[in-house]
């Protein structure tokens, strides 16, 4: 199981929020790009960044930064928050992000979806993130009547191979995913590659994660309060192949 420590990114800084509340925000450091320095320095492989400004926006409103951590650095980055449109996913190619997730957009136009796989690729992934079992978007200000199962069955029949799913009520609480959403996930949708996202809290929750049989996990505010370290994260891994 590959294991993806995030950086939200909100105003240029790396910041962590409670449930997807921008009101709920903290500065974990201010320089995006030394953080992913930090990661690779570790030997993490591959991370999560979420653009939260184009989540709200709706356009790719920290590319340059991300551009910036990715040639810095050169490791793997899958990016999501504000790709609305096919343009934008080529921009992020172009500029060599390895995984581009649709979020909103892939609810609200599944077309787009579409035609970026059929251009893109296994470097499209999608993003479902759920209250309730119901799909949220907008940066998680709205929510739908659409159940997070039959929009993973719909992407896969679509032929999206990554799904990162999150819960909503687990996000930034340290409380433990919702290890039955993905058990169910696994079942409807057994050829995607599922990444956990929200709630990891310990080095056991990814552990378990693994013996589910995921494909990744992302850790987010664990390892920013020192719950889960770098070191963690990569003996997880590597027992995991």
């Amino acid at each position: 199981m590959h294991v993806l420590p995030a950086i939200d990114i909100r105003e240029g800084k790396a910041v962590r929020l409670i449930q997807g509340d921008f009101l709920q925000k903290t500065i974990v450091n201010n320089d995006p790009v030394a953080q992913a320095k930090e990661f690779k320095e570790a030997g993490i492989q591959m991370m999560h960044v979420v653009d939260l400004d184009g989540a709200l926006m709706g356009e790719a409103s920290n590319a340059e930064l991300i551009e910036q951590m990715k040639q810095s650095t050169g490791l793997k980055i899958e990016v999501g928050g504000g790709i609305r449109t096919l343009e934008q996913i080529d921009e992020y190619v172009a500029l060599g992000i390895d995984r581009i997730i649709i979020g909103s957009a892939a609810l609200r136009n599944p077309e787009l979806v579409k035609e970026a796989v059929r251009k893109h690729g296994e470097k499209i992934a999608v993003g479902i993130d759920a209250k309730n079992g119901k799909v949220a978007i907008s940066g998680w200000l709205d929510v739908s009547e659409t159940d997070y199962l039959q929009m993973a069955k719909e992407m896969a029949l679509i032929g999206v191979k990554t799904i990162i799913y999150t819960d909503i009520a687990k996000d930034g609480t340290l409380t433990g995913p919702t290890f039955e959403d993905y058990v169910r996930l696994l079942a409807v949708v057994p050829d995607v590659q599922i990444i956990a996202s929200g709630g990891v809290s310990t080095k056991s929750d990814l552990v378990k994660l693994a013996d589910l049989g995921l494909y990744g996990a992302i850790v987010g505010k664990a390892f920013y309060n020192g719950a889960i370290t770098l070191a963690d994260m990569l003996e997880v891994e590597k027992n995991a192949d």
